[in-house]
């Protein structure tokens, strides 16, 4: 299903897709992609979630910063790509109970994890996996969806390097809100 998704939308573009169509180009009858999906904006959320699922293991540059801003800037630019803000619109917009959002996040994750693994085998003080979403994913994916206009892996490599720069130790607990 997902390769007749896929070839249709090279062949006829993403707009002219539909359930009889797609399930024509994979021999099976539209009844099928119902049952299986639900309606087309599910099938289609289903492709984009495999399309973000990464190729294999990020780079290793012998280096958490390095290796870490190669990544984000990676991300950036697939993400920020016309194909891929396509792909997180699918991603979200057919996904009722989150489950591929979180598949998504999961990708994420698991990349970062390796690299932060990677800084560890060498010594590296490192942050953890949800500080690293936190700080670097979240805000790229933030302006991805809901800012226009483009914005260069420069972005990328400023969160990074905001991420690893050392923090002075904080004096007390915060203020409460309100300013007292």
């Amino acid at each position: 299903m997902h390769a007749a998704v896929r070839e249709l939308e090279a062949e006829v573009g993403r707009g002219a897709l539909t359930v009889p169509l797609i399930a024509a180009r994979a021999g099976v009858t539209p009844s099928t992609v119902y049952r299986r999906w639900g309606d087309l904006q599910e099938l289609l959320s289903d492709v984009a979630v495999e399309r973000l699922r990464p190729d294999g293991p990020p780079e290793d540059h012998g280096d958490l910063a390095a290796d870490l801003t190669a990544w984000a800037e990676q991300f950036l630019e697939e993400m920020a790509s016309p194909p891929g803000r396509a792909y997180v619109r699918d991603a979200l917009l057919g996904d009722p109970d989150g489950d591929n959002a979180g598949q998504c996040s999961d990708y994420a994750a698991a990349q970062i994890a390796i690299i932060l693994a990677r800084a560890a085998d060498r010594g590296q003080r490192a942050p953890d996996v949800e500080e690293v979403i936190d700080r670097v994913v979240a805000p790229m994916l933030y302006r991805i969806l809901f800012r226009r206009g483009s914005f260069g892996t420069g972005y990328a490599r400023d969160l990074v390097t905001a991420l690893l720069a050392p923090r002075e130790p904080s004096a007390g607990a915060n203020p409460p809100l309100g300013g007292r």
